[in-house]
């Protein structure tokens, strides 16, 4: 008797059958793979609707951190500016030019307990202790919403009134007033007031994507899942193949034995023929 090959016991009904089915699995395994990895990549664009511009109250309150939908957003707001704010933040790139951006509180109309949200008004070169401060008076402003920088590391060794970021917490301290946890780059002009402040222009943040490593492993995980359906099948039909060749091993066995039997038989059969003639 031939022994079977594996491929011999793999052609089998069952398990064609339970092939099918692996397929099947690993299938929507690489599916849900495909779909995790997918979601790992969460890209976004900030620039979305940013350009058109909408009423400061109307998107954002006070007194909470700055989220996707107003990152970057182009506001309105109306107001006047509060006296005695007027400070500059250093080290600011202007057409490659080192300097400053001259900024002061904006009292808003229409805030919560009358909240002021610091404006970037402009940028100098150098700073003129002449300078005129923040213009008086209501006004109308429009500019580029953005989240508050972090504090400076290490001690200050900048004199008052540079700053070394635009820190809002750190504006609160210094002019005592409760704010937003943001500001606004002044596009209209209207900040500059008699000053000789150059307009500043902040675009917006460029496309970012980020990486969701929970679901990146769960990617790699479904994968896996589809190489275990197919080794599932492969152990299967590799054991029940085994146990095959373990058969045939012990027919061949049992049919050797019975043809021993058999031939002693006719050997002790041939001796008493033998003997009785």
């Amino acid at each position: 008797m031939a022994s079977s090959s594996f491929w011999a016991t793999a052609r089998q009904p069952q398990w064609i059958t339970m092939l099918v089915l692996s397929l099947v699995l690993a299938t929507v395994f690489v599916v849900l793979s495909a779909w995790q990895f997918d979601q790992s990549r969460t890209e976004h664009s900030y620039a979305e609707d940013t350009e058109t511009p909408v009423n400061l109250t109307a998107i954002y309150e006070p007194e909470r951190p700055i989220g996707l939908p107003e990152a970057d957003r182009i506001v309105n707001l109306t107001g006047e500016f509060v006296p005695d704010t007027d400070v500059y933040i250093a080290d600011r790139l202007q057409d490659g030019e080192d300097g400053y951006w001259a900024v002061a509180a904006f009292r808003v109309d229409d805030a919560p307990d009358e909240q002021v949200i610091p404006i970037v008004r402009g940028w100098t070169a150098e700073i003129d202790d002449e300078a005129p401060p923040a213009p008086t008076g209501q006004l109308s402003l429009q500019g580029r919403l953005l989240p508050t920088e972090a504090p400076g590391p290490g001690p200050r060794d900048l004199p008052y009134p540079i700053l070394p970021t635009l820190s809002v917490a750190e504006l609160i301290n210094l002019w005592g007033e409760d704010s937003y946890s943001g500001f606004v780059v002044d596009f209209s002009e209207q900040a500059i007031g008699t000053s000789s402040l150059e307009s500043v222009w902040v675009g917006t943040q460029p496309e970012g994507s980020d990486i969701n490593w929970l679901n990146l492993f769960y990617a790699v995980e479904w994968v896996v899942f589809a190489g275990f359906a197919f080794y599932l099948w492969w152990r299967l039909v590799k054991d029940a193949h085994e146990r095959q060749l373990e058969e045939e091993r012990l027919d061949r066995e049992w049919e050797e034995q019975w043809r021993a039997e058999q031939l002693e038989k006719q050997r002790q059969q041939t001796e008493h023929v033998e003997e009785r003639t």
